[in-house]
């Protein structure tokens, strides 16, 4: 069995309700997977958006999850509330989720949610790491890989 990553509020290159966008409770999406490969010390997830305007935005990142997690429930990541693994700051400034939040009018944008399997118990990061940070310092140590692609615009 392959890496899998699935959300029950969204399909693979779907629409992500409202709900989990900066025009709703931007508070994080149910994520579920399976399929974690022989050897996996720990996993970690990052959230990006590749079309915005300036480049690729990071929204998320969390690391250090056991590899016998399975799933990160609605909410996990949420406005002041603590999540239980570490989070980078994202692009936002808070070390949390930031949903998506395209520029009004500037077409659809597709939010990249990828698990990556480690052979590493923990990413010798500090507290406040960017996301930027937690993927370079995953970079050397990815296992396996998958993505789940969501979609979100914002009218003009």
């Amino acid at each position: 069995m392959s890496l899998t990553l699935l959300s029950g509020v969204f399909r693979h290159d779907h629409h992500i309700p409202a709900k989990y966008t900066c025009d709703g409770e931007d508070t994080s999406p149910p994520l579920e997977w399976a399929g974690i490969p022989r050897g996996t010390r720990s996993l970690a997830l990052v959230c990006d958006d590749p079309d915005a305007p300036g480049g690729t935005f990071h929204h998320w990142a969390v690391w250090d999850l056991p590899p016998e997690t399975t799933f990160l429930e609605e909410g996990f990541s949420s406005p002041g509330a603590p999540g239980r693994f570490p989070e980078g700051t994202n692009d936002f400034g808070r070390p949390a989720y930031g949903g998506p939040c395209p520029p009004g009018g500037h077409g659809t944008h597709h939010y990249r949610f990828r698990l990556l399997a480690l052979d590493v118990d923990h990413l010798d990061l500090p507290a406040d790491a960017t996301v930027t940070q937690v993927e370079e310092a995953a970079g050397g140590h990815v296992l396996a890989e998958t993505e789940l692609v969501g979609h979100y615009e914002r009218e003009g």
